[in-house]
């Protein structure tokens, strides 16, 4: 079941990709940008929630936030230019690089960064209570498992992708561009993205999905 934090993580990270990549057009292309956002975040995390349900666990979807500093900020930590390796309040990365992607990296139309959310596993508690004690069951969840649930999610937005381009979704929503481009920045393995749960859970997994993703950003960027 969706939570109302998590909804609310939804539609903040749909408003910002949206708004980044619809910068300097029409509030028209905004809405149908915004749609097209919306549904493939919905997707990603539908999927992620079916997965984690058969694996006796479920999953909390969130803005992706830092707590602490790189290895940059280390470095200087170590030389008293910060007196702590920990922020003060963790730092929303995934609102804010949409639109610095939007400004400084990416000249490609539609090409923003789009990985903004991440998810938290939690396990499912079973108890069983007998006649003169209580036993409590932890059912305990793998890696490789939450690797796969990342995997559900990056594989229904690919195959979203490819049913929208081959029925013809609507151009103007841009639904298959913007679906191989969600999978292309999810599948970085960096920090807590969906790439690096899957490449720590089964690097088997997360090459094929990878180069599904390349394939997919390379022909996306040419998609008129």
């Amino acid at each position: 079941m969706l939570k109302l934090q998590e909804g609310a993580s939804i539609v903040i990270i749909s408003l910002i990709i949206a708004f980044a990549i619809t910068l300097v057009e029409t509030p028209a292309y905004f809405f149908y940008t915004l749609l097209s956002v919306f549904l493939i975040i919905s997707i990603n995390t539908i999927a992620k929630k079916v997965a984690a349900y058969y694996a006796e666990s479920e999953v909390e979807v969130k803005i992706w936030q830092l707590e602490r500093w790189g290895l940059i900020g280390i470095l200087l930590s170590e030389g008293f230019f910060h007196p702590s390796r920990e922020f003060k309040r963790p730092f929303p990365i995934g609102a804010f690089l949409p639109i610095v992607s939007k400004i400084l990296l990416f000249p490609v139309a539609n090409f923003v960064w789009m990985g903004s959310l991440i998810f938290d596993v939690k396990t499912k508690i079973y108890k069983a209570a007998k006649r003169h004690n209580i036993t409590f069951s932890f059912s305990e969840i793998t890696d490789y498992q939450i690797g796969l649930i990342a995997s559900a999610g990056i594989l229904a937005n690919l195959t979203i992708a490819v049913i929208a381009y081959l029925i013809g979704i609507p151009p103007e929503m841009n639904f298959a561009k913007l679906s191989a481009f969600y999978v292309f920045f999810n599948m970085l393995p960096l920090s807590n993205l969906d790439g690096n749960k899957i490449f720590f859970g089964n690097k088997i997994i997360w090459y094929t999905l990878e180069g599904l993703a390349l394939v997919g950003v390379g022909y996306a960027i040419f998609l008129p």
